[in-house]
């Protein structure tokens, strides 16, 4: 299984963390995100890894070289223009395609998130139920939440408590959970991408939901998870790591 991580943001909601590095190069405990990231996938047996890099994009590439790559096999996507999350994906997808079999899924995942979340257990959850791309979510508060129907299935997204609701696909119940920002998708899910230049990898969720097409809910309730935000998170982060290492 290969993999992608998305580090390409300009990490403005962690300044001054990021006033002289990238989002992947701010520490927990002592440790880079992009460490911590490359080490989890390479503890679930992947080996083979594309990130999407642009803010200060150079320091990134010569941190891999000075640490061997993590004994892994590494491609950096650069983005001149910042394309988003669908965007950054669609311009990778050379990486991630396997010839010949358009099932077989890779892992997705954000830089900027710490999570104990079973990325094996997830990837079985994918492939058993036939899923076109599966997410992991957690019954928690967010400013835009995803709707899934009691199948699992993604039926829309909403924004804030009580915002504005987008329904994309029929159902008599609903619950509203939190994307974590982690991935597994199948590889026929790069030819189905119809956004151009920069844009949202949900818009395409979205859209494909409503063709009856099966993007699916993990939940990862149980599991721990942090988004690394913001500079109090980062802090939290490296307290909770007193607890449980990070690696």
């Amino acid at each position: 299984m290969k993999a992608m991580i998305l580090a390409a943001g300009l990490g403005t909601r962690l300044r001054p963390l990021t006033d002289n590095r990238p989002k992947a190069l701010v520490e927990v405990a002592g440790h880079p995100l992009l460490e911590i990231t490359l080490c989890r996938l390479r503890a679930f047996g992947i080996r083979d890894v594309i990130i999407n890099v642009h803010h200060f994009a150079d320091l990134i590439v010569e941190y891999l070289k000075t640490n061997g790559n993590f004994g892994m096999n590494i491609e950096i996507s650069r983005e001149d223009v910042l394309l988003d999350t669908g965007g950054g994906l669609k311009k990778a997808a050379h990486f991630l395609a396997e010839d010949g079999d358009d099932e077989k899924p890779f892992i997705l995942h954000n830089v900027d998130v710490l999570s104990a979340i079973d990325l094996r257990r997830m990837a079985q959850f994918h492939m058993d139920h036939k899923a076109l791309a599966t997410l992991a979510v957690q019954d928690r508060e967010t400013s835009r939440y995803l709707l899934f129907d009691e199948q699992h299935r993604l039926c829309g997204r909403r924004c804030g408590a009580a915002g504005r609701m987008e329904v994309v696909r029929s159902s008599q119940q609903v619950q509203a959970l939190a994307f974590s920002g982690i991935h597994v998708i199948s590889t026929r899910f790069l030819g189905m991408m119809t956004g151009t230049s920069a844009f949202s990898i949900i818009t395409s969720y979205l859209g494909l939901a409503a063709q009856n097409e099966s993007i699916l809910a993990f939940r990862a309730d149980e599991y721990y998870w942090r988004d690394l935000g913001n500079p109090e998170s980062v802090a939290q982060a490296t307290e909770d790591a007193k607890v449980k290492p990070l690696l």
